[in-house]
């Protein structure tokens, strides 16, 4: 079990390895605003959990359970994200930074359940993916609501 600091640390080198490739020390520095030292320390001790592979002054990557979990914690923020956003209607942005912090305060339980009522709230029962936050599978339900209620 990591920290809720490492948690953003782990997401957002997924999120730049899925839009850049390769993953740097200043890459994340930047993005996430801090400095390159909590980086490093952060990156140490992502290290230590054996989430990434890092050398210094090399690449980062992530290993098999670093991106399963970094997948899991994008989960958790999309479908509080998707409630927040579709069902309460919360602008963009306001519903970006709540789903942020929400998503540090409740467990996989409680996502689980949430998911289901935005499910069935957005019409997407019939999609019947039995979301659990341990796979992956509501960041395709909430592309086909999305899509849906554009169509519509």
């Amino acid at each position: 079990m990591i920290s809720k600091s490492l948690e953003e640390y782990l997401k957002n080198i997924y999120v730049l390895k899925m839009q850049n490739g390769n993953v740097r020390v200043t890459d994340i520095a930047n993005k996430m605003g801090c400095t390159k030292a909590s980086v490093n320390k952060a990156i140490n001790n992502l290290k230590e959990n054996n989430l990434i592979n890092y050398e210094t002054y090399g690449k980062i990557e992530l290993t098999f359970d670093g991106e399963s979990l970094a997948k899991k914690i994008l989960e958790a923020y999309d479908i509080v994200y998707v409630f927040l956003k579709e069902v309460l209607n919360l602008d963009e942005e306001h519903a970006k930074s709540e789903a942020e912090n929400i998503k540090g305060a409740i467990e996989d339980e409680t996502i689980n359940k949430l998911a289901k009522y935005v499910h069935k709230e957005l019409g997407l029962n019939s999609l019947d993916c039995n979301y659990d936050v341990n796979n992956e599978k509501c960041r395709i339900c909430a592309r086909r609501a999305s899509s849906r209620k554009i169509s519509q």
